[in-house]
């Protein structure tokens, strides 16, 4: 090293650590010295295990045949087979990490069924021989034959585990996975108490001005309430109970008609809450005699469009005449029962306003919340116009014994213009949406049903209660908001006397709805149930919720 002072040149010798000898062997071959980074021996270890590990993984990914994968992707080293555990604090590699992305358009993965029934048709071992028949569960024959009328013979868990509970006459909250029978579960215990303690016709008469039934089934649309509405006339007839169904949409004339068809002692009524309402105010319904109510499908009950009528039924049934339990055989009080397969927080709070939801016991299977392993569920990330070019290829080659298609969209006017797609295309559907008038919408999904038309292209609507036990496919051509109408769609499929399980297909283009599939996929690599979602009626939503 030299510095000049002066104009004159003075060296100094510049003074280094004796190099090491790979240094100085590697300075004599002529090439510079290079930094050598040494890794601790227990780290170096580390990572060599986990690379072996991840090789192995992917190796047996590979060799395995297909049929036993549990998550299937486009790009095999990110399938799961079905054999491999995700760790609860582990967080798995997932197919949709990078689908925000414009160039992840075009990818997909389909989560494969790992069981071939339904869960609710599978008694758990701790279950076994006990209430295995509706016979030994101890219900009244005539109710048996009502079932027998329907070939009806076995019941689901939700069944063995609601019926024994509600016949002791609790108020409760029933929480059980779509298509799983909730409908029997509620209908069969809550008859059995009508038809084991009559009144007399003393009763029937005092309340003869208006209609009075002994049991109120509330459900959120006039499809739904029509559907239950068969069920419990089927079970009723053997015994002799008169049902009656009460919907809106017409003028306040159509509701007289509707209760004065009915007889003054008919024992069930099913109405939707605008309806249910307004005869209450215009005093065509009373309910005093009231024995029972049902809150069928509560989440979309408690939508905001249904929050007033709701409070109002629920303030004029007697509800607080008694608490919910049974303390003797002459109390009058109205035993409530909460049905459905997902809860909004603000459940508890509506229905503390005129009941101690304290005293509600909660039933709930073990599948709630979880995905249905027995129904193939594939997602597509697609760009928005390519949606419409995907959904014509699946419904042209849908074979024509491939069973029913549910089209699901998140709006009116997206039924509405996919209907005149499908009308262009030549593909015979009907469409189902809420701002349909009453008369539009009547027959609508009888006619569903009946296997009329196999295409049936809707909203939510449609989503909630409804048999769809003929449906195959269900495409979500607009990604649901929420992964509780996720839960619900699926459950279109695959339900309790299905000939097939079904299938989904879900197209996703927003980046919001890819936020919703990761959590999906990271629920199905791990195997546990959809987060964000609570069965308890006890627990108070969060401040602010």
């Amino acid at each position: 090293m030299a510095l000049r002072r002066g104009g004159t040149a003075v060296a100094f010798p510049l003074l280094l650590p004796p190099r090491r000898q790979t240094a100085t062997r590697a300075a004599a071959g002529g090439q510079p010295p290079e930094n050598v980074v040494r890794v601790p021996w227990a780290l170096r270890l580390r990572l060599q295990r986990g690379a072996r590990r991840r090789q192995g993984q992917a190796a047996a990914a590979v060799g395995r045949r297909p049929g036993k994968l549990l998550l299937r992707s486009r790009r095999p080293e990110l399938s799961q087979p079905r054999w491999q555990t995700v760790g609860r604090w582990e967080r798995p590699q997932l197919v949709s990490a990078g689908w925000k992305h414009r160039k992840a358009c075009g990818d997909y993965f389909q989560l494969e069924p790992s069981q071939e029934a339904a869960p609710a048709l599978q008694a758990p071992p701790s279950e076994a021989g006990q209430g295995a028949s509706f016979a030994e569960m101890g219900l009244q024959p005539s109710l048996l034959a009502g079932l027998e009328g329907l070939s009806i013979g076995r019941p689901t868990a939700v069944q063995r585990l609601a019926i024994p509970a509600l016949r002791r006459g609790r108020s409760a909250l029933c929480a059980a996975e779509t298509g799983s029978g909730k409908t029997l579960a509620y209908l069969l215990p809550l008859l059995d108490g009508l038809l084991s303690r009559p009144e007399g016709p003393a009763a029937e008469e005092a309340e003869a001005a208006a209609a009075s039934p002994r049991g109120l089934v509330v459900l959120p649309s006039r499809e739904l309430a029509a559907q239950v509405g068969a069920v419990a006339a089927a079970l009723c007839r053997p015994a002799g109970l008169q049902v009656r169904g009460l919907t809106g949409g017409g003028a306040a004339g159509g509701l007289r008609r509707q209760l004065r068809a009915a007889p003054p002692g008919a024992a069930v009524l099913l109405g939707t809450p605008g309806a249910v309402r307004e005869a209450l105010r215009r005093r065509f319904l009373a309910l005093g005699r009231l024995r029972w109510m049902v809150l069928d499908e509560a989440d979309a009950l408690m939508d905001e469009s249904f929050a007033e009528p709701l409070e109002e039924i629920l303030a004029h049934a007697p509800l607080a005449a008694g608490a919910p339990g049974p303390t003797g055989p002459g109390e009058a009080r109205t035993q409530v029962v909460v049905v459905g397969a997902t809860f909004p927080a603000g459940l508890s709070q509506t229905l503390g306003k005129f009941t101690d939801v304290g005293q509600f016991v909660t039933l709930a299977t073990q599948s709630l919340h979880r995905l249905p392993p027995h129904v193939q569920q594939k997602f597509v990330r697609l760009k928005g116009r390519d949606k419409l070019p995907e959904l014509l290829q699946l419904l042209k080659e849908r074979p024509a014994t491939g069973g029913a298609v549910l089209i699901f969209c998140n709006s009116a006017s997206t039924v509405n213009w996919l209907g005149y797609i499908l009308d262009d295309h030549k593909i015979k559907h009907l469409r189902l949406q809420g701002q349909m008038s009453a008369a539009a919408r009547a027959g609508i999904f009888a006619s569903f049903q009946k296997g009329d038309v196999s295409v049936l292209v809707c909203t939510d609507l449609a989503s909630r209660g409804l048999d769809t036990s003929s449906v195959q496919l269900v495409v979500n051509y607009d990604f649901p908001d929420t992964l509780q109408d996720y839960l619900h769609r699926v459950g279109r499929v695959g339900r309790v006397g299905s000939k097939a399980p079904g299938a989904v297909v879900s197209f996703v283009t927003h980046r919001w709805d890819v936020d919703l599939v990761r959590k999906i996929e990271t629920a199905a690599r791990k195997r546990t149930g959809l987060p964000g979602m609570d069965s308890s009626i006890n627990n108070r939503p969060p401040k602010g919720g």
